[in-house]
């Protein structure tokens, strides 16, 4: 969410969306893969909002 500069909530609503692959952890944290972040982050320009 930082990197994106949104808020936590969004991220997992793009995940839901489909827009990130998530894994889930025993705890029930999600985890995404770097490159698909990094990806996702270089299709953003500034000023694009994404949901």
């Amino acid at each position: 969410a930082t990197m994106f500069r949104v808020d936590p909530k969004t991220v997992t609503r793009w995940a839901k969306a489909g827009k990130l692959t998530s894994i889930r952890t025993l705890g029930g944290h999600r985890r995404y893969q770097e490159a698909e972040v990094r990806a996702l982050l270089a299709g953003i320009q500034p000023g694009d909002a994404l949901g």
